[in-house]
């Protein structure tokens, strides 16, 4: 019967496979709950930071002398700081910034990585051995660490902050890549496409590239809380966002300096590091067993 299908039922069949797909791991993304509070945790952190303006009527950086180290209020909701400045208000601002730089330096990493991992993967021999084994060398080290010798070397900001991150994700995702490289290669639809004299460029685009997508989605997602982490850690020594510019890393060595006077000024962006860096962690998962068959297999 399938051999009897018209021309047009079959384009129709093949067009509407990829939004079936993507339909259904949506909603099996829906039902993981878990999945589904880190997606709502995530999503209200981006909008609320998004919509600062709208929310309080401070600016970032103003000072008020008479109002130093206040405790929350009405007036002001998580207190202010050592310079009379709301924190719930550099609070929403650092946000804005915390999340720039660890989603850019996200997108660095995967924007260099993907080509990268498919040069390496389906080219293999020499170019494979020597790539790779720069990429072992950069993964030996211990990522917090590199990324801080490299903002280092480059100087503080958090344009080299964000350069510093990606430079440090990108192995992760170059490795994932040609993994998935490797094990598509030699699938059947590759050796037909090269059989008929395919250029290798479009069989990687069209045949391999689609096919690699979703690990990368899942790593992205899961390289955020890491971007997040590290870009604080960064600020946190003094490496990544120069004062008055608030992130939340900064904010949190403002605070450490008054633990036991004003605790406000360092949980308040602690609280919000932690539940940023866990929200996209369980969005992460979630889309893992959304798009991993061999994971929902398992669970």
């Amino acid at each position: 019967m399938s051999g009897n299908i018209a021309p047009d039922v079959a384009v129709s069949y093949e067009a509407r496979a990829p939004f079936g797909r993507l339909g259904a791991a949506a909603g099996r993304l829906l039902r993981n709950r878990l999945a589904l509070v880190g997606t709502v945790i995530s999503v209200l952190i981006v909008v609320l930071v998004l919509i600062a303006p709208l929310v309080t009527p401070y600016g970032p950086n103003a000072i008020d002398y008479r109002a130093m180290l206040r405790g929350p209020s009405a007036a002001h909701l998580l207190g202010t700081d050592d310079l009379g400045r709301d924190v719930f208000t550099r609070t929403l601002y650092g946000g804005r910034l915390s999340l720039a730089v660890s989603l850019g330096s996200i997108v660095l990493a995967v924007g260099a990585g993907v080509p990268l991992g498919l040069l390496t993967g389906y080219l293999g021999g020499a170019t494979d051995e020597i790539l790779m084994r720069l990429i072992d060398s950069v993964m030996a080290l211990p990522p917090l660490v590199l990324a801080l010798t490299i903002t280092a070397v480059l100087g503080p900001g958090l344009v080299n902050a964000m350069l510093a991150i990606g430079i440090v994700a990108l192995p992760g995702i170059a490795r994932l890549v040609r993994g998935q490289v490797l094990s598509l290669r030699h699938n059947d639809y590759v050796l037909a496409a090269r059989s008929v004299g395919v250029r290798p460029s479009l069989i990687v685009l069209r045949h391999v590239l689609p096919n690699v997508l979703d690990p990368v989605l899942v790593q992205a997602t899961l390289g955020i809380g890491f971007a997040i982490i590290t870009e604080s850690s960064v600020s946190f020594i003094g490496l990544g966002a120069q004062p008055p510019t608030a992130t939340w890393g900064s904010m949190v060595q403002v605070g450490f300096q008054y633990l036991d006077s004003a605790p406000w000024l360092a949980m308040a962006p602690a609280v919000m590091i932690f539940l940023a860096v866990l929200g996209f962690n369980m969005m992460g998962e979630g889309l893992r067993g959304a798009l991993d068959p061999a994971a929902r297999s398992t669970a």
